[in-house]
């Protein structure tokens, strides 16, 4: 348990080391989107591609990680259609709230919680591969939606495919599928790189706080987001478990993995696209608050 404390305590630490820098006039707004965009480029794919490629592809294909996709495609789906009901957005800006509500942190906080509170980080990995090979796609192609300019539909779809955390993800996977050692002196640079991605997004998001304070604009869409990702969606998870025939810890791992806080990483793509910056950045602080009491009530719930 003190390992997940300390992945929390990273978060709240190098956040507020970004909020202190910003307050100081250090990190001022252009070059706040440059850390995010350093990230989105280089660090994170470097993070991705040197995780997956030496992952064990076999786990990929376990009712687990089928569950959580479903659910997190669900998900997504479901803030959809209560943004279609309930308080229309732009498609862009709705992407941005399903993403949110739906893309979860499965790297600094994902990896202790699988493997303390779960006893088992054979997950983690995958699910960061499925988020990234299967929603990223998808949330980068509606973070571009609606350009005015001809052939906007069709270069946000290529957006989508073409982002340097899918072709990562991908490479990663074909590394990993074909048994290939990528050789120290091509890894190590990639694994030093990986290792600023973390830092860079989790500064750039305590600089965006200076200012306008948590839930001061889209206080709706905030809110659904924040609900569906830490009570909607390990519902769902344990629903879908069961009927994929889950139960025991196998069906424990598949909702803690649902209640994982959103990933800074959605933050990062709204901020590198310039849409639903708020509602992802909000979304991130409150799930990110509130997402260990919500695993501490499912532990409970299932006897651990």
């Amino acid at each position: 348990m003190l390992d997940v404390l300390t992945g929390f305590s990273i978060i709240f630490v190098v956040i507020g080391a970004g909020f202190f820098l910003a307050q100081k006039g250090i990190i001022r707004q252009n070059n706040r989107l440059m850390l995010n965009q350093i990230a989105f480029y280089i660090a994170t794919p470097s993070l991705i591609f040197s995780s997956v490629a030496v992952s064990d592809t076999s786990v990929f294909y376990s009712k687990v990680v089928g569950v959580v996709a479903v659910a997190s495609v669900g998900i997504m789906v479901l803030y959809w259609l209560l943004s279609f009901f309930a308080f229309k957005r732009p498609v862009a800006e709705t992407m941005a709230g399903a993403a949110s509500s739906s893309y979860y942190n499965s790297i600094n906080i994902g990896l202790p919680i699988a493997t303390y509170v779960i006893g088992d980080a054979t997950y983690a990995v995958p699910v960061l591969v499925l988020q990234v090979a299967i929603l990223t796609p998808l949330i980068i192609t509606g973070l571009n939606w609606g350009g005015a300019e001809k052939g906007a539909t069709l270069k946000a779809i290529v957006a989508g495919l073409t982002a340097p955390m899918v072709v990562a993800a991908i490479a990663g996977f074909v590394v990993s599928a074909s048994g290939w050692t990528v050789p120290e002196p091509i890894m190590a640079p990639l694994e030093i790189l990986g290792g600023a991605s973390i830092p860079l997004i989790l500064m750039s998001f305590g600089a965006s706080l200076k200012g306008d304070g948590v839930l001061h604009e889209e206080r709706v869409p905030t809110l659904v987001a924040s609900t569906l990702k830490l009570v909607g969606m390990p519902a769902m998870a344990w629903a879908i478990g069961l009927a994929f025939g889950l139960s025991g810890n196998d069906l424990y791992a598949a909702v803690i993995l649902a209640a994982l806080p959103t990933a800074q990483n959605v933050y990062n793509y709204t901020a590198t696209y310039r849409v639903g910056e708020t509602v992802a950045r909000d979304t991130v602080f409150i799930t990110t608050f509130l997402s260990l009491p919500a695993m501490l009530v499912i532990a409970l719930l299932f006897g651990h």
